[in-house]
């Protein structure tokens, strides 16, 4: 047994830890979590724990159910509330097929392989989310309900916030396990609060996207409060986005250098920030069906609500798809303000990178920036300017990836194929159903 884990059974038994939970994510972006008492604990940790893949969407076939769960130690964190059975820490984990083989529907490993492939060419990418989440309140029988717990708008200082509590508690927790918490507040619309939590290399900012769902979550139900990252749970209110800050960096410790800081040229930006942006703007929609993966993402993406619905970037305001910052030197990075928060974040990264090292690799522009309001032109407008727009459904968004060979690599084809399959019988359900609309406009009308 390695030093790590040695330390890790030591800190464990000190700490009064009786569970660990073995966590990792199903294609779909779904927390899943095998836990295993104090006794399991060593070959947990050897990774020798097996769990039945044939159970989980989109994982396997049936004979090749044994999966194994390969902890990465780096992610060990106990979790802060006290269980009257003793405490319980958390691993996130790769998964692997029962020959030891890396498992080609882990997500995970998908987002590995691609900055692997960073790597190679020396860069490696840092990503910092903006996750919204609305809280909403409880009906008598403890079911969410579509009804905001408050009237606060942007910024917002309490009475007026009665999330604020929640928030504080949210964030304390989230400081627990170990993240450091740049900035906490309430959105625009009522009942919608964002966190946004320090910059890191890829693998671990989506280790934490995941663990920041999961104590969003947990500390709003003991609240009695009820936390989504859906889009748009309500019509006419701002969406929740998860902004995705992004930048490619050399080096490491003291010689770590941003290479889309660039203090001679234009926009201070460097070629390869503009080539990584050609690259995101090129396959942005089919971006979309990964960081957009729900029928309901696109109720968000529609002109009108701070949501970008135009394939373009500016250095400065806030409607195109990607907006460069104002910060420079180390702070340089592009936003990319499409995806929201129902993503799954390894594959919502995978395919960012893959794109933008297309982008690298084969020198893609990204064209003079859109400093005028796109949500203010006409079509004509932006087709004189080339600007692209947004697919308007998850039924478009997946045409385009089907289409999109960079990234179905960048997936893998186990992966791709089984979101896409997931995605369309969703769509498919979704359009078949009549919505209340449909009845309010039509019943009397024909």
């Amino acid at each position: 047994m390695g030093m790590k884990s040695a330390a890790i059974l030591k800190e464990c038994d000190k700490q009064g830890v009786r569970f660990l939970r073995l966590q990792f994510t199903d294609i779909l972006g779904i927390i899943k979590n095998v836990e295993v008492p104090r006794s399991q604990f060593e070959k947990a940790l050897e990774g020798e724990i097996q769990f039945d893949g044939s159970s989980i969407e989109g994982f396997t076939r049936i004979e090749e159910s044994d999966m194994g769960l390969v902890p990465d130690l780096d992610t060990f964190r106990i979790f802060p509330w006290s269980h009257p059975n003793g405490k319980v820490a958390r691993l996130v984990c790769d998964i692997i097929e029962p020959d030891g083989k890396p498992f080609d529907g882990c997500p995970r490993q998908a987002l590995k392989r691609q900055m692997e492939k960073a790597k190679a060419m020396g860069y490696t990418l840092m990503t910092g989310p903006e996750a919204e989440f609305f809280l909403f309140r409880r009906d008598a029988n403890g079911d969410p309900i579509v009804d905001t717990h408050d009237q606060g708008g942007y910024f917002d200082l309490t009475p007026v916030d009665r999330g604020e509590e929640a928030r504080r508690d949210i964030v304390v927790a989230l400081e627990a396990m170990g993240f450091e918490v740049e900035a906490a507040h309430h959105e625009v619309a009522p009942g919608q609060h964002e966190i946004d939590f320090k910059y890191d290399d890829a693998v671990t900012t989506a280790d934490q996207v995941t663990t920041f769902k999961l104590i969003v979550k947990k500390v709003a139900l003991d609240h009695g409060l009820h936390a989504t990252f859906m889009p748009k749970p309500l019509f006419g209110v701002n969406g929740s986005g998860m902004h995705v800050h992004q930048s490619l960096i050399t080096g490491s410790g003291a010689s770590m250098k941003n290479a889309f800081f660039d203090p001679k040229a234009k926009y201070q930006l460097s070629g390869l920030a503009m080539n990584y942006i050609g690259g995101i703007l090129k396959h942005a929609r089919a971006i979309a069906a990964i960081t957009n993966p729900l029928v309901n993402s696109y109720k968000r993406l529609v002109p009108g609500y701070e949501a970008p619905v135009n394939v373009a970037w500016s250095e400065r305001n806030r409607s195109p798809m990607v907006r460069i910052p104002a910060r420079r030197g180390m702070g340089t990075r592009c936003e990319v303000r499409m995806p929201d928060p129902s993503c799954n974040p390894y594959l919502a990264f995978t395919v960012m990178l893959a794109a933008g090292l297309d982008g690298v690799k084969n020198k893609l522009d990204a064209g003079e920036p859109v400093n005028q309001n796109v949500f203010e032109m006409s079509a004509r407008e932006k087709k004189r300017l080339r600007i692209d727009v947004l697919p308007g459904s998850l039924a478009e968004a997946l045409d385009c990836l089907e289409k999109d060979d960079l990234l179905k690599n960048a997936l893998g084809q186990h992966i791709f194929e089984k979101f896409v399959e997931a995605k369309r019988s969703e769509w498919q359900t979704y359009i078949a159903r009549v919505h209340p609309w449909e009845v309010d406009r039509y019943l009397q009308a024909y």
